[in-house]
């Protein structure tokens, strides 16, 4: 025991200038690493700010915060890999076969990656509008970089991968300023339509909410089976869309119903004939 103790003794007296060269590295990439970290917050902060003072898009803004701060963090990582004597060439090479390989293995992430970048290229949908995108309708609450977040009117948070909303139909519905609310009103054969279609347009005349250029759309769209169909078809803000849609509805309904004026339900008639034996 004694002899091992005195052999150590010896090894650690004889290396203390390679022992302290490896402390030094050591904390010398540990400082790389803290102090490298704090930079790279700062800077992708600092892009962030200059972006927003550019009144770009918030969601434009979180892409290239998250982008910015991972590019750099990788650079400040092999930085400090050099420092403890690790060929950075090699670490280089390394992640380069290694990236390679992930990437063939995950090839969905990447497409989802590419799929984010063209988002904030063209910028189709801005944080907040409401879209309706590769099946689900939401608000859009941030873009990231393999993902799209919608918020659900009913509150619940949906991820959606980039690449599914590239290779679908995107529908925008916060876009434009206005847009038009359409309806298909069914009356009963026996109405008469010049009357029910002025009953619509004195409904349309007292909601205030309403646009008046486009003008509106009242006419006969359809002879269906158990009931004459109209359309009424009126522009209003899109902010006050749904607001206005169920108060017109309910509105048109009242002054049908007042004006005597029947809103038919599907029936069917049935003759049967008597066969005498």
């Amino acid at each position: 025991m004694e002899n091992a103790t005195n052999e150590a003794m010896n090894w650690f007296n004889g290396n203390q200038d390679l022992l302290l060269q490896y402390g030094v590295n050591i904390i010398s990439a540990l400082l790389i690493l803290i102090i490298g970290n704090w930079i790279v917050k700062a800077i992708a902060n600092g892009v962030a700010k200059v972006m927003r003072k550019k009144e770009l898009d918030d969601a434009v803004v979180d892409f290239m915060h998250t982008f910015v701060r991972y590019l750099l963090f990788v650079i400040v990582l092999i930085a400090a890999l050099g420092r403890l004597g690790v060929q950075t060439a090699s670490v280089v090479a390394v992640i380069g076969a290694a990236g390679l390989a992930v990437g063939l293995a995950l090839q969905g992430s990447l497409s989802n990656f590419a799929a984010g970048v063209l988002i904030v290229a063209f910028r189709p949908f801005k944080s907040g509008d409401y879209v309706e995108v590769a099946g689900v309708a939401g608000s859009v609450d941030s873009i990231q970089i393999f993902s799209t977040v919608l918020k659900t009117p009913d509150n619940k948070m949906v991820v959606v991968p980039n690449g599914a909303i590239i290779s679908s139909p995107i529908t925008n519905y916060s876009k434009h300023d206005t847009r038009r609310i359409d309806y298909v009103v069914g009356v009963s054969y026996s109405a008469d339509l010049q009357k029910t279609k002025k009953v619509l347009a004195d409904v349309l005349a007292k909601e205030t909410r309403l646009l008046t250029t486009p003008e509106p759309t009242i006419g006969v769209v359809e002879l269906a089976d158990s009931s004459v169909n109209l359309v009424v078809r009126p522009w209003v803000r899109t902010a006050d869309y749904w607001a206005v849609y169920f108060d017109l509805l309910q509105a048109m309904k009242e002054a049908l119903d007042a004006e005597g004026i029947e809103i038919p339900f599907p029936q069917m008639d049935v003759h049967l004939n008597k066969v005498d034996g």
